[in-house]
C-alpha cells in the first residue's frame, strides 16, 4: 500500500526521526539521514522492486522474513528503485534481524526501527500531518518572494525543492537559472511541444503573452514539488506581466526585421520576444516591424511554431543600413518569404528583381506575366509542348546552348531549334540580354 502525501520540500529521513511519538531508532545508514522523502509505501512483499519509486519511505513488519538469506532481495529493490528509507518492526516482535541490518548496511539503505507498540497507522497519521504543514510553510516562503525578480524566485524555489530551476523562452533563450541548462533550450521547447518525455520537469507560464515561458525543473517530481513548481509559474507569470519592456537605444544604422503570423494577430508579441533587444517601430494585426541587431533564423521561428496559434510565421530581414531603407527591404523580404513559403528570408540574399518583383500586387503580377508570355502560354496549351519550361530552364544555365542541352537531355541543335521557336513566337530574341530579361522576369513573376 502507497500513501502519497505533501512533502515539504527540504523534508528528509532525519526529519521523521524528530517528529514527537514515534520513538523511530536508526539501526543502519546514520550517515544517510539527509536523503529526501517524498513519499510512504507500505509493503510485506518479498520483493516489492516493480512497485517502487525513488524517495520512498518503506514501512514493513517483515512478515516477509523467515531465515537468513531473505533479506538479499528485499532490500536489493529498495536500493535499485532509489528508497529513502526501510521503516521496520521486529520479525514476530523479536526485533529486527541481523540478517535485515547486514543488507541495509551493504545496499546503504537507512534502517528506522519502530516500537513494536506502535502501528503503522499512528506512523503514516502523524507524518502526514506534520509534512503538510511543511508543504505549505514551503508555498508561503516561496509566495513571500512574489515581488521579487525572477532570479530571486527561481533561487527560492530550487532550495525548497532540492533541485535547479530555469525560466526558458518558448524561443529556446534561458530568462533564468540557478545553474547552467543541460540541454540546449531549443531541444526542450520542441520535445516540450511534440509532448516527449524528457529528463526536466516542465511546467508552463500561464498568461495573456502569445510566446510562452517554461518553469524546468531538473528532475521529476513528487506531487508536492509539483504543486510547488505550478506555484512558482504562477508568480512568474505575475512578474513578467508587469515586468516593463526595456528601451532599445540602436544605431541608426540596425537591421530591420518584418514579421508576419498567418492565422492571428500575435506578430508584435512574437517579434518582442524574438528580439529582446529590438525597438518595435510599428504594429498593425499579423504583421510587426522592429529595428534590432540581431538576425533571427528559421530555426528559432520553427521551434516556437507549434506553441502558438498561428499557421505559419513568416520573416524578412534587411541588411544593416539607414532605418527608412532598411524598412522597405524587409517588407519585400517578408513578401517573397511568403511566395517562397520559406520561414526567414534575409534581403541580402535574395536577388534585386525578386525584392523588386515582391512589392509588385498579385494583380500586376499576373497581367504583366500574360503581356509577357501569353503566345508562350498558349502554344504549350494547343500543342501539348513545354517550351516555357525550356525557356526557363535556358535563361537559368545564362543562355547558354550547350548548358540548358545538357540539363534538358537532348541536343543542343534540338536546344536551338525550341528557342527560337520561343522567340517567334514571343517576338523576342532570346540570345539578346534585353529580349532574355524580360521573359525572365515574366516567368519569375509565378512564383
Amino acid at each position: 500500500m502507497r500513501l502519497c502525501f505533501p512533502t515539504s520540500l527540504m523534508t528528509t529521513v532525519k526529519t521523521l526521526l524528530g517528529l514527537p511519538g514515534l520513538r523511530l531508532r536508526p539501526r543502519a545508514g546514520s550517515d544517510l539521514l539527509d536523503r529526501p522523502v517524498t513519499r510512504i509505501y507500505v509493503t510485506e512483499l518479498s520483493d516489492p522492486g516493480r512497485y517502487l519509486s525513488a524517495g520512498e519511505l518503506v514501512l514493513s513488519g517483515l512478515l516477509w522474513w523467515r531465515e537468513p538469506g531473505d533479506a538479499e532481495p528485499f532490500v536489493a529493490a529498495l536500493a535499485r528503485s532509489g528508497a529513502a528509507a526501510l521503516a521496520a518492526s521486529g520479525a514476530d516482535s523479536g526485533g529486527i534481524p541481523d540478517d535485515v541490518v547486514d543488507a541495509c548496511v551493504r545496499h546503504r539503505i537507512p534502517l528506522l526501527e519502530v516500537p513494536a507498540d506502535l502501528s503503522f497507522s499512528v506512523i503514516t497519521e502523524q507524518v502526514v500531518l506534520a509534512l503538510a504543514a511543511a508543504s505549505d510553510s514551503a508555498r508561503k516562503r516561496l509566495q513571500a518572494a512574489a515581488d521579487a525578480p525572477v532570479e530571486t524566485l527561481l533561487e527560492r524555489a530550487s532550495a525548497e525543492l532540492g533541485l535547479p530551476c530555469w525560466v526558458l523562452s518558448g524561443f529556446g533563450r534561458v530568462v533564468a537559472g540557478t545553474s547552467p541548462l543541460p540541454s540546449p533550450g531549443a531541444d526542450v521547447v520542441r520535445r516540450y511541444a511534440a509532448r516527449e518525455p524528457g529528463s526536466l520537469t516542465v511546467v508552463p507560464v500561464e498568461g495573456r503573452h502569445a510566446v510562452p515561458w517554461l518553469v524546468l525543473v531538473g528532475g521529476p517530481l513528487s506531487t508536492a514539488q509539483t504543486e510547488l513548481a505550478e506555484e512558482l509559474a504562477g508568480l512568474v507569470g505575475v512578474t513578467r506581466a508587469r515586468s516593463p519592456r526595456p528601451e532599445a537605444e540602436l544605431p541608426d544604422e540596425a537591421r530591420v526585421v518584418a514579421l508576419r503570423t498567418e492565422g492571428s494577430e500575435e506578430s508584435e508579441d512574437v517579434l518582442r520576444e524574438l528580439l529582446p533587444d529590438g525597438l518595435l517601430l510599428e504594429s498593425a494585426g499579423d504583421t510587426a516591424y522592429a529595428a534590432t541587431t540581431l538576425r533571427p533564423s528559421s530555426t528559432e521561428l520553427s521551434t516556437v511554431e507549434p506553441l502558438l496559434r498561428a499557421k505559419r510565421i513568416l520573416c524578412g530581414v534587411s541588411d544593416p543600413g539607414p532605418r527608412a531603407e532598411a524598412w522597405e527591404s524587409a517588407r519585400y523580404a517578408l513578401e517573397v518569404a511568403s511566395r517562397r513559403r520559406i520561414t526567414v528570408v534575409a534581403a541580402g540574399e535574395v536577388g534585386a528583381h525578386e525584392l523588386l518583383l515582391a512589392g509588385a500586387p498579385d494583380g500586376l503580377r499576373a497581367a504583366l506575366r500574360r503581356r509577357v508570355l501569353g503566345p508562350l502560354l498558349d502554344y504549350d496549351a494547343e500543342q501539348h509542348a513545354d517550351l516555357v519550361h525550356t525557356v526557363r530552364v535556358f535563361l537559368e544555365c545564362s543562355g547558354s546552348p550547350t548548358r540548358a542541352a545538357k540539363a534538358l537531355h537532348v541536343h543542343v541543335n534540338t536546344l536551338r531549334y525550341r528557342i527560337g521557336r520561343a522567340g517567334e513566337l514571343l517576338g523576342a530574341d532570346l540570345t539578346e540580354f534585353a529580349g532574355q530579361l524580360d521573359v525572365y522576369l515574366a516567368l519569375r513573376m509565378e512564383e
